[in-house]
C-alpha cells in the first residue's frame, strides 16, 4: 500500500465533507476558509463580469445575474462531488492490490471511486479485499449521503427565498417599483393609513429578523434575485429603512418606536451581511436637494414636519448607520442601489427616475465611487 497516496486521498476526503458539514448542516456561517466560499466569491466575479459585458441590459441583464444562484448550488454540488472521487480514487489507487482486476493507472482507480461515489456498481472492477471493500461502502454512502443533503438544501433555500420575496413583493402595491420611501409615506396617506405605519414597521422588523438568520446561515441566499421586474430585496429593505428615517427624524405625529426598532434591526441586518462579504460603507448617500424634494413632496401629502434644517441634519445622520452598507451590498450583487426618493408626473402617478435629470451631487458622485470600487475588489 502507498500510504502517502493513501493519507492523500483521506486528507481531501475529509476536507469535502467538513465543508459539506459547514455549509449544509451547522445553521451558522463559519471562521475558517471553505470550498463553497471560494466557489461562489470566484464564479461570482466571473459572472458578473461576463454580465457587465453583454450588449444585454436593464430586464435582460438581470435576469442573466438570476440564472447564478440556482446554478452555483449545482455547480457545489458537482464541485463536491468530483472532490470525493478524487479523493476515493487516490485511496483505491494506493490499496489496487485489493481490487480484482488492480488497475493499471490512476484513471482506472478514479473510474472504480466514481462508480462507487455515485452507487452506479457496473462490476467491471470488484473489491477483494477487506479495506478495499470498507472503503468501497464508505464512498457509496457518502455520495448518496451528499446528493441527498444538497437536495434538502436546495429546498431550504428556495423555502427561505419564498418567505423572504413575499413581503417584498407586496412593498410594491405601497412603494411602486423600484419601491420609495417617499413614495410609501405618500401612499399611505393618501388611503388614509398613516395610522396603520407601526404594523409595516413592525411586519418588516420580523422580516430583517428572518432574513438576518438565513441569510448570515446561508450566505448564498444573498445572490437569489426577486422573481419580479424592477424589484430586489435590498431596495425594498432601503425604502422601509429610510421611510422609518424619516418618520424618526422629519415627520411629526406618527409613533416612532417601532420605526426605531426597525430601523436598528435594518443596520444591524446590512452590517452582518455586509462583514461576511467583507465590505464596507461610506456612510449616507444622500444630497440636500433630495431631501428638500422629499420635505416638500411630504408637506404637500398632509404630514406634519419638524423644522426643515433640523430634519435634514438629524435624517442625514440617521441614514448614515445602514446606507453606505446596503450601497455597497447592491454595488457587489448588481442591484439598483435605493431608489429613496421617486418623482412625480403631473397627472399625480407615481413614477421613478432610472437614470438623474442632473450631474449627480458629491454624495451621489460618492455612492457612483463605491460601486466601481467594490466591483474592481470583488
Amino acid at each position: 500500500m502507498d500510504v502517502l497516496i493513501f493519507l492523500a486521498g483521506v486528507v481531501i476526503v475529509a476536507v469535502v465533507l467538513f465543508d459539506v458539514f459547514e455549509t449544509i448542516v451547522v445553521p451558522r456561517p463559519s471562521p475558517g476558509r471553505r470550498i463553497t466560499r471560494y466557489i461562489v466569491r470566484l464564479s461570482w466575479r466571473f459572472w458578473r463580469w461576463f454580465g457587465e459585458r453583454t450588449k444585454s441590459a436593464g430586464l435582460g441583464r438581470d435576469g442573466f445575474y438570476g440564472l447564478y444562484a440556482p446554478g452555483a448550488a449545482i455547480l457545489g454540488l458537482i464541485v463536491w462531488l468530483v472532490l470525493l472521487i478524487v479523493g476515493y480514487g487516490l485511496m483505491l489507487f494506493a490499496i489496487r492490490g485489493d481490487l480484482d482486476p488492480a488497475p493499471t493507472n490512476l484513471g482506472s482507480a478514479m473510474y472504480y471511486a466514481g462508480t462507487s461515489v455515485l452507487t452506479l456498481g457496473y462490476g467491471d472492477i470488484v473489491a477483494a479485499g477487506p479495506l478495499a471493500r470498507g472503503v468501497s461502502l464508505v464512498a457509496a454512502a457518502s455520495g448518496l449521503g451528499l446528493v441527498a443533503l444538497v437536495i434538502t438544501f436546495l429546498f431550504s433555500l428556495f423555502a427561505s427565498f419564498q418567505r423572504r420575496e413575499r413581503l417584498v413583493v407586496t412593498l410594491q402595491a405601497r412603494a411602486k417599483a423600484p419601491p420609495s420611501a417617499v413614495t410609501l409615506l405618500e401612499v399611505y396617506a393618501r388611503i388614509d393609513m398613516v395610522d396603520k405605519l407601526p404594523e409595516l414597521f413592525a411586519e418588516w422588523e420580523q422580516w430583517e429578523a428572518e432574513v438576518l438568520d438565513s441569510h448570515v446561515a446561508y450566505p448564498l441566499l444573498g445572490y437569489f434575485r426577486s422573481s419580479h421586474d424592477n424589484v430586489s430585496w435590498l431596495s425594498a429593505l432601503g425604502a422601509v429603512l429610510d421611510a422609518a428615517a424619516l418618520v424618526l427624524t422629519t415627520i411629526q405625529g406618527v409613533p416612532r418606536g417601532q420605526a426605531e426598532l426597525t430601523k436598528r434591526g435594518g443596520a444591524h441586518l446590512v452590517e452582518d451581511i455586509g462583514n461576511i462579504l467583507g465590505l464596507e460603507g461610506d456612510g449616507a448617500v444622500v444630497d440636500r436637494d433630495q431631501f428638500d424634494e422629499a420635505y416638500a413632496r411630504l408637506e404637500r401629502a398632509g404630514y406634519e414636519l419638524e423644522d426643515r434644517d433640523k430634519a435634514w441634519r438629524n435624517f442625514e445622520r440617521s441614514r448614515r448607520t445602514y446606507a453606505g452598507r446596503l450601497d455597497a451590498l447592491a454595488a457587489y450583487w448588481a442591484t439598483p442601489s435605493t431608489a429613496w426618493i421617486g418623482s412625480k408626473t403631473p397627472a399625480g402617478s407615481v413614477v421613478h427616475r432610472t437614470e438623474p435629470a442632473v450631474e449627480p451631487a458629491p454624495a451621489q458622485a460618492g455612492a457612483v465611487a463605491l460601486r466601481e470600487r467594490v466591483a474592481n475588489d470583488h
